[in-house]
């Protein structure tokens, strides 16, 4: 989803003390045959791991240089077998700072996209729908004009965002609600799901379905929408049964028509008022229905990790979905490619990960971990970034290299 641009480094500056570019550590040992919350405070078991984020260090050095580069904050929690790792750089709040801190929530934006991919492939494997059903056959007569022709595209093709169609945040109206001052005016609009996908049919496909790639928010809002008519209830509802109350995952929340983020949190921010202001504009509050199924999760860095050790151990998925899921197209990006609501990314150091990423307005996420889900990290920066800050944490975590091109 578009977001504002990233702070300058001039005005980060003048808000932020500098004592906040130093890191914090909290670690926990935790083992269950499903994953369990990592464990904090009095009644957590320390491993090795010294004030210094020993082991950690490129993870940290990218964190900061991050920070440098204009966001206000940035944290990271780490999950290596039974061990926890977590580091902050930055505030969480640049009028009363204070270090991002392990339990902070923060919109996830895309990565909602696994959540809703799991609960499609559940309705699946449970026989409710198929991935070759046509959109058509779910919501007849929805998508339809300006070559559109939901006849043609497949719940698969939704999912790996294979079906050509027009990503609605793309529509230069809808576009630039959320860029500069129109952002204050809009921020709270509310949206439903035919209408994001109306904005999109007013516009010609991308491509024929199946016969390329295109990430399209509009996708999701269709999935969602498909998930409600096979269930016979909200989309949110589904996944708060299926996966957070499982899970455990207190924190992630699906707010619907709420504007805030639940506390503790991070504030997110954006340069709302132009490059001039004296301070980053306060972006944290907005109608998340600008995206429903397609990016309006609220979670935080642990309970991202639980799930994603869930998903990709086996938990959530039988074997079959779980190869559909990671059954991948190219994306046209060397190294990326694109499975049913999971990306998987290929470092230099020759590691592969998988997991997914999300940008809204005052928050960029990642949660990625290797193939078998030893090795999980989850961040969260409080500010918009650019995408080749998610490759610089990534390669920061994974192949230990702190000086990854930008």
């Amino acid at each position: 989803m578009p977001i504002a641009r990233p702070l300058s480094q001039r005005v980060l500056r003048s808000v932020l003390p500098a004592a906040l570019g130093a890191a914090v550590l909290a670690c926990s040992a935790a083992t269950a045959a499903v994953p369990e919350r990592p464990r904090t405070g009095p009644g957590a078991t320390a491993v090795a791991a010294r004030a210094d984020g020993s082991g950690h260090a490129a993870t940290l050095a990218a964190m900061r240089r991050i920070v440098a580069s204009g966001v206000p904050g940035a944290l990271a929690e780490v999950r290596e077998g039974n061990r926890s790792w977590y580091g902050a750089a930055g505030t969480a709040d640049v009028t009363r700072p204070r270090l991002p801190r392990p339990g902070d929530r923060f919109r996830i934006g895309e990565s909602t996209e696994l959540f809703v991919a799991t609960a499609v492939l559940q309705l699946e494997a449970e026989g409710r729908l198929g991935l070759d059903d046509t959109v058509e056959h779910w919501l007849p007569g929805l998508v339809t004009g300006h070559g559109h022709d939901g006849g043609r595209i497949t719940v698969r093709q939704l999912l790996g965002h294979t079906s050509g169609i027009f990503d609605y945040t793309r529509d230069a109206g809808f576009d630039r609600r959320f860029r500069g001052r129109e952002f204050t005016r809009h921020r709270y609009d509310v949206h439903t799901p035919r209408e994001l996908v109306r904005t999109a049919m007013a516009h010609a496909p991308r491509f024929a379905p199946g016969s390329g790639w295109g990430h399209s928010h509009t996708d999701y809002v269709l999935a969602g929408m498909i998930v409600e008519k096979a269930a016979g209830r909200p989309y949110a509802k589904e996944i708060e049964e299926r996966i957070l109350v499982p899970l455990g995952l207190r924190s992630t929340t699906l707010p619907g028509g709420e504007v805030t983020v639940p506390a503790p949190s991070s504030r997110g921010y954006g340069a709302v008022h132009g490059a001039g202001a004296q301070q980053p504009d306060d972006v944290t509050e907005f109608s998340s229905t600008a995206l429903g199924a397609a990016g309006e999760m609220i979670s935080s860095a642990g309970d991202l990790d639980v799930f994603l050790r869930a998903l990709l151990g086996g938990h959530l998925l039988p074997a079959r979905q779980s190869a559909e899921m990671l059954t991948t197209v190219a994306t046209g990006t060397d190294g990326i490619a694109q499975g049913l609501g999971i990306v998987e990314r290929r470092l230099s150091c020759g590691t592969t990960v998988r997991g997914g990423t999300g940008s809204v307005p005052g928050a960029v996420s990642l949660v990625f971990a290797t193939a078998g889900a030893e090795h999980t990290a989850s961040f969260d920066l409080n500010s918009s970034a650019p995408a080749a800050g998610n490759t610089l944490l990534l390669e920061a975590e994974f192949c230990g290299r702190s000086t990854a091109a930008q």
